[in-house]
């Protein structure tokens, strides 16, 4: 399909008429309604999560106030920091994705809704409650704490195949977008994990490992923003790859990171893979 082109975490465009946009901006959505029903599910209150609320479709919540202010604040420093124009504006058809869009108010702003940004299919884990899903669905989270990066939900989808979603939308990036500009992206937190995992060639044990960390600095809160570039902050050189990231939090930039690191791409020795290998024992020689 793509004859002269080939993806590897934007590392390789064989192809030179089809270039990776300079600049990738990651905005997730603000507080959710349904956020905000998780939230005081895990305290014990599973009260918001009534019939009518269970009925609905993942892709119809809305931003809660806060997720309304949290939007406004990321927009305004949006355009106080990264600029007030993109090449390209994507979207997730999620309603909560499309508020928190419209609500950064990028004067230059036409959106493009985009099948492969939505949000990770959770199938019948999708709107339940805390309660539930420790009785209901106890196999199935136990299931998940044993590999949550190819885990599925039962009738959902694996990180991993959120994974393979985002380098289609990569792909869309490489043969729409002009190599020396930038697009910015606003979408959901799994789909920004997926993201993190190509774009920082990370391993599943990496992703495991980070997602697990209890540090502020290492979560993606909403309307966080992940800025991938190859443009050397340094320098000021373009690299083929996205060479670095900064993870800003605009909401609470103690919550974030703030400063660019650089994106390694690791190597493994023939003793170091069998090392990997090895961290499960064998049972049957």
């Amino acid at each position: 399909m793509y004859n002269n082109f080939r993806y590897n975490g934007g590392s390789s465009l064989e192809n030179q008429k089809m270039a990776m946009p300079r600049d990738i901006l990651l905005v997730r959505h603000g507080e959710s309604e349904q956020n905000i029903a998780k939230k005081k599910s895990k305290k014990g209150d599973h009260s918001l999560f009534t019939k009518e609320f269970r009925g609905r479709h993942n892709s119809t919540f809305r931003l809660t106030d806060k997720g309304r202010k949290q939007a406004d604040m990321a927009g305004d420093y949006i355009l106080a920091h990264l600029g007030d124009s993109f090449y390209r504006y994507y979207v997730s058809e999620y309603s909560r994705a499309l508020e928190t869009a419209a609500l950064l108010k990028l004067p230059f702003a036409k959106w493009r809704m985009e099948f492969y940004l939505r949000e990770r299919d959770w199938g019948k884990l999708d709107v339940v409650s805390e309660e539930d899903k420790s009785t209901t669905f106890k196999e199935a989270m136990d299931q998940r704490k044993r590999d949550g990066f190819f885990w599925r939900p039962p009738g959902g989808e694996s990180m991993s195949a959120v994974c393979l979603r985002w380098d289609r939308f990569i792909n869309t990036l490489a043969r729409e977008c002009d190599g020396e500009d930038k697009v910015i992206v606003v979408c959901h937190g799994e789909v920004m994990w997926a993201a993190r995992v190509r774009m920082e060639k990370m391993s599943h044990r990496d992703y495991q490992a980070l997602e697990a960390s209890p540090r502020p600095q290492d979560k993606i809160h909403n309307c966080q923003i992940l800025h991938y570039t190859r443009e050397n902050p340094e320098t000021k050189k373009l690299s083929k790859h996205f060479g670095w990231m900064m993870s800003i939090c605009p909401t609470d930039l103690s919550r974030s990171s703030n400063v660019w690191v650089p994106i390694e791409r690791k190597e493994y020795s023939n003793a170091e893979i069998q090392k990997i290998a090895e961290e499960y024992p064998r049972m049957i020689n």
